[in-house]
């Protein structure tokens, strides 16, 4: 009810559903979104925070590991070239490198676009310090390193799947050297020229190819009209 309503207000021409756990993301919210909402745009960001079934339980997730696959499926089912975000931390006590190959192997085949890494540290009063298990900064790094590097290949081949696409971009305000960047519907960082006109506008475009930085850039929809003509 609260993302239909927030689908009416008037002034906001996008929304992004963030921070939502996968247990919470139901087939309705997904839908409404996908097929019917005007203002929310096709993207989710849903942590994971671990592939283990083992670790999960120890986190006191309230979620298993097969309901966020079948979510990611429901989503791409949709629409396959909606971006999904995952949240996922390391060196959680407990995690040992067997445990920790199952959340890395989990997400290579999951079909997501990009993840947020976060590496764990110990907190005052939590149950989590209580556990045995503690895992070496050293392993936490590395594995960290792993999943980043995991994340850029998942980003790289979502952005290669969207070449060639029209789109939408919602350029930023801010200027860095010549260009200026934004993101599209589906959070595909663009980059362009600068250019004050566009700060803060959404223009249409075609996403043309990712540069080695891994940015999208774009033709402006005046230029392929001038290109047609």
């Amino acid at each position: 009810d609260l993302v239909q309503a927030l689908d009416q207000v008037e002034g906001i021409d996008r929304f992004r559903i963030s921070s939502i756990e996968p247990n919470l993301l139901s087939n309705e919210i997904i839908s409404f979104c996908l097929n019917d909402a005007q203002r929310f745009v096709p993207h989710f960001h849903v942590p994971l925070q671990s592939g283990s079934p083992d670790i999960l339980k120890a986190m006191r997730r309230r979620y298993k590991r097969d309901v966020y696959s079948d979510r990611v499926e429901k989503i791409k089912s949709i629409m396959p070239h909606c971006c999904i975000g995952v949240d996922v931390i390391v060196g959680f006590p407990g995690e040992t490198e067997e445990l920790f190959m199952e959340t890395y192997n989990f997400i290579n085949e999951l079909d997501v676009s990009y993840l947020h890494v976060f590496t764990y540290s110990e907190r005052d009063n939590t149950h989590a310090v209580e556990l045995g298990g503690v895992v070496s900064s050293q392993d936490r790094a590395k594995r960290s390193k792993m999943l980043h590097i995991l994340s850029d290949k998942k980003r790289r081949a979502f952005y290669e799947q969207n070449i060639g696409k029209d789109a939408t971009v919602l350029f930023e305000t801010e200027r860095d050297g010549d260009v200026m960047y934004g993101f599209t519907e589906n959070y595909v960082k663009v980059k362009t020229p600068y250019n004050e006109a566009l700060a803060n506008q959404i223009v249409n475009v075609k996403l043309s190819e990712v540069d080695r930085d891994g940015i999208m850039k774009c033709i402006m929809q005046r230029q392929i009209e001038s290109v047609l003509k």
